[in-house]
């Protein structure tokens, strides 16, 4: 459950993010109001590669093994 949490977290902060750079595109902010818009983008941005980075070690733990990682491309339509 944990794993759908961090999955819908992701997702939810990478929506929010789209959201703030298409008001930022829009032009229609105020400064102030881009700067917050600006450092909450950050903000997602930063826990969106930390979420990524982390997939990434997930990944690396389950392939690795005797102690030697196997690189092996991902293939979303492969079967578990």
């Amino acid at each position: 459950m944990a794993r759908k949490k961090a999955a819908l977290d992701f997702e939810q902060s990478l929506a929010d993010l789209q959201t703030l750079v298409e008001r930022l595109e829009n032009g229609e902010l105020s400064l102030e109001d881009s700067l917050t818009a600006f450092e909450q983008g950050i903000g997602l941005t930063r826990d969106c590669q930390a979420a990524l980075a982390q997939a990434e070690q997930k990944v690396q733990v389950l392939l690795e093994r005797d102690g030697e990682l196997a690189e092996e491309p991902f293939d979303a339509d492969q079967p578990e």
